[in-house]
């Protein structure tokens, strides 16, 4: 057991956390909710969403949807409402790894990790390093993508179709998240008489080519952990 604990990465099981790296882990989702759940209450305290809530119920939401931005995706009201700011922060918060740690451990292991990850990246091809893309290159391509499939609603529903609500569809869906926008039919610039709000994803309105390329950015998700070092050769 003390073998694997001091060479996870060596082994290809990284969950093993030594005691110094775990205890930064916790302090850093913590201070992640804290902020959140800080920019929540300053910004929609008092938004329709919330509305009808007394304090204590209100605390209890904000604090659930505090925590799901990172991995359940359960959500109590319709996102569409937030302000841009909280918005922005989950996305944030959605975008970054499971384990993402503000202070990284340091012990006396970080030498022997960093020479077998070294061995580990020159028995790699350099065609294949060369080849592979950095998370956010793939993110940036399939919301690319995805705008070309649904240029015709970008066009005539802007308000529901738009880059960034676009955004939010890809990185949960690349996450394993499940936040979505919805889609409001009240925010239609062309009323259709037989449009009618419905609860289910955004992505539910979408071509279907639009689908295929969610599919595949969300089973690219599931692999992202053969990625991780992805887009290394490349340098800005």
């Amino acid at each position: 057991c003390n073998y694997l604990l001091k060479n996870s990465e060596e082994v290809g099981y990284k969950h093993l956390l030594n005691g110094k790296h775990s205890v930064f882990l916790v302090g850093t989702v913590f201070g992640f909710v804290v902020v959140q759940f800080t920019l929540f209450c300053l910004m929609d305290w008092n938004s329709k969403g919330l509305k009808g809530l007394n304090y204590y119920e209100k605390m209890i939401g904000v604090l659930f949807q505090s925590m799901n931005s990172r991995h359940a995706g359960e959500t109590i009201l319709d996102f569409s409402i937030l302000s841009q700011a909280v918005l922005v922060l989950f996305v944030f918060m959605m975008y970054l790894p499971p384990y993402t740690s503000f202070l990284p451990s340091i012990d006396n292991n970080n030498g022997k990790n960093s020479e077998s990850s070294d061995r580990m990246k020159k028995r790699r091809g350099k065609v294949t390093e060369i080849l592979i893309l950095s998370p956010l290159s793939i993110l940036v391509i399939f919301i690319i993508l995805v705008c070309i499939t649904e240029k015709k609603q970008l066009k005539d529903d802007p308000l529901n179709f738009n880059v960034f609500n676009i955004a939010i569809e890809i990185i949960s869906a690349y996450r394993n998240v499940g936040f979505t926008m919805g889609y409001n039919c009240e925010r239609q610039l062309h009323p259709e008489a037989n449009c009618e709000n419905k609860w289910f994803g955004f992505v539910g309105k979408w071509s279907d080519e639009g689908k295929i390329i969610l599919i595949l950015i969300m089973l690219l998700g599931r692999l992202k952990k053969f990625n991780i070092d992805g887009g290394n050769p490349w340098k800005l």
